[in-house]
């Protein structure tokens, strides 16, 4: 079943034929990868999307679409690991980001919405009374609270008031109509500044990937900086309207949010290619405490995850100067697509930018989760059966849940029949002709 956001009409765009140049070439063409677009063509800068299928057809497509800053207790966690200057670096990007976006989002047929967002715990009232804390010694305004719109008691919420919500396919399309992309075209390889596609060649100065988890393994080592996380929404008639947005602080927690009298219920989240509660936990929570309601449709979706919940923005490796990374959102990817596209212009566009340092892509991989991916690495490559990941050679996982089989690795998944549904792999598996 597909997300409630495909009740528009898209737009099509043109496949690549021959031979072209470009200042700046765009790898992706999801929220980030268009407006990294938008951003450099107001910059001045000649750029060029490609897509290798339809643009938005990816996560986007499966967002809950939340605008805000507050992703999760993060502030707290920034200012114990980097100090409080880089927590109110990073509180001062996506405050920025989310004002650039409401001023786009006014500006065209958004559904944009301004409301409150609350983090809210069930049983640690004192992490939250530590982020309070935190996002006030950085200058944000922020209350804590203990009564709310939600069906069941909490220990403790850190809210913030102007924040909002939106149609996120609305939006993107709005602005994608003055760029230049190109769909169905899909990168095979990159040769110095050239980019080899399936109906040409696009050669660029300098190249931005944002292909959600990067797909050049040859540098950045981003396939033990990341995994994936697979999570899950319902979209129920005839609950309750929520008024504020609402995201439980726990990984495995439930979040709520309303678009056009539809409750977004969300949560069932787990590493892919791992069992986790998925719809099922949904379900039962909809039936606990709203008998009444009717299931519209359901959807699933997948968000990388880097080792200190902060994105990995910048140059792609050392060893690439002209190469470009966005991804690592850690389920906050409205706000941080946005970021990307600041911090991106900025570096293409030689005049720097004070958040490059926060997001570097080569900042310290010393980190407990670190150790986490490559042991799940190890163990997929270890795993003796069939059928196996062309991404790094991991063994798949069948998903029952969704049909589909998934790699514990790195996130990569595909139907039954082989054909890919999520990078980093980037090429269909053999139709799993090896199944038995």
């Amino acid at each position: 079943m597909e997300s409630i956001w495909n009740d528009i009409k898209k737009p099509k765009f043109s496949t690549l034929e021959g031979d072209i140049k470009t200042d700046v070439l765009i790898i992706g063409g999801g929220m980030c990868g268009v407006l990294c677009a938008h951003m450099l063509r107001k910059a001045g800068v000649e750029c060029i999307l490609a897509e290798a299928d339809r643009i938005c057809n990816g996560i986007t497509n499966d967002t809950t679409a939340k605008i805000t800053l507050q992703h999760g207790l993060i502030y707290d966690k920034i200012s114990k690991k980097y100090g409080l200057h880089k927590a109110q670096l990073y509180y001062q990007s996506q405050k920025t980001a989310m004002e650039k976006l409401k001023a786009i989002a006014l500006e065209v047929d958004s559904d944009f919405k301004e409301c409150s967002n609350v983090v809210y715990t069930l049983n640690d009232r004192a992490a939250v009374e530590r982020e309070v804390n935190a996002l006030e010694q950085i200058g944000c305004k922020v209350s804590f609270c203990e009564k709310t719109e939600l069906p069941f008691d909490i220990a403790g919420a850190v809210e913030i008031e102007n924040q909002a919500n939106f149609h996120p396919l609305k939006f993107v399309y709005a602005i994608a109509g003055n760029l230049t992309i190109y769909e169905n075209t899909k990168i095979l390889a990159l040769k110095s500044n050239t980019a080899i596609t399936n109906h040409g060649t696009i050669s660029a100065k300098k190249i931005i990937v944002a292909t959600h988890f990067p797909i050049f393994n040859k540098h950045g080592a981003y396939f033990i900086k990341m995994y994936q996380d697979r999570s899950y929404v319902l979209a129920l008639k005839d609950a309750k309207n929520f008024k504020k947005m609402y995201v439980d602080q726990a990984k495995d927690g439930l979040s709520f949010r309303t678009h056009n009298g539809l409750l977004l219920l969300g949560g069932g989240s787990h590493r892919t290619g791992k069992n986790g509660g998925g719809w099922k936990v949904l379900e039962t929570v909809a039936e606990k405490y709203y008998p009444s309601a009717q299931k519209v449709t359901r959807w699933a979706t997948q968000d990388c995850m880097t080792l200190d919940s902060i994105p990995y923005i910048g140059q792609y490796s050392n060893a690439t100067p002209n190469l470009y990374v966005a991804t690592g959102f850690n389920k906050w990817g409205m706000t941080s697509s946005m970021v990307s596209a600041m911090v991106l212009t900025d570096m293409i566009c030689e005049r720097g930018s004070e958040y490059e340092e926060i997001y570097s892509p080569m900042r310290s991989v010393v980190h407990s989760q670190l150790f986490i991916n490559v042991f799940e690495s190890v163990k997929g490559l270890a795993t003796l059966t069939t059928p196996r990941c062309p991404h790094l050679g991991c063994a798949l996982k069948y998903n029952k849940l969704e049909h589909s089989w998934d790699c514990p690795c790195h996130g990569s998944r595909f139907e039954k029949n082989g054909k890919l549904i999520n990078n980093p792999a980037t090429d269909d598996k053999d139709k799993l002709n090896q199944l038995k």
